[in-house]
């Protein structure tokens, strides 16, 4: 299992586009990818789900990947959301 914990820094905070962006970015692998905030836990290839956590800008969030491909999974999540200025 590879985890991470990163500080939202979108000023709108994890709602609509930048959790699309997340999606994408965790549809891509077959492990499992979570994502954490105030003690909920959800499935980050679900839109549904990330934008149910309702994560406001400045805060810290978890993302945790687990099986075959976990690796490469969240060092290539990490990528895409801070490159698109997501995360921090």
């Amino acid at each position: 299992m590879k985890q991470i914990s990163v500080l939202v820094i979108d000023p709108v905070g994890l709602h609509a586009r930048p959790a699309t962006v997340a999606v994408n970015a965790a549809s891509k692998f077959t492990c499992d990818v979570k994502v954490s905030f105030k003690g909920r836990t959800v499935n980050m290839k679900s839109i549904m789900g990330v934008m149910s956590l309702g994560i406001p800008t400045q805060s810290d969030i978890t993302i945790t990947c687990e099986g075959e491909d976990e690796e490469v999974a969240i060092r290539t999540i990490e990528d895409v959301l801070r490159a698109q200025k997501v995360i921090a």
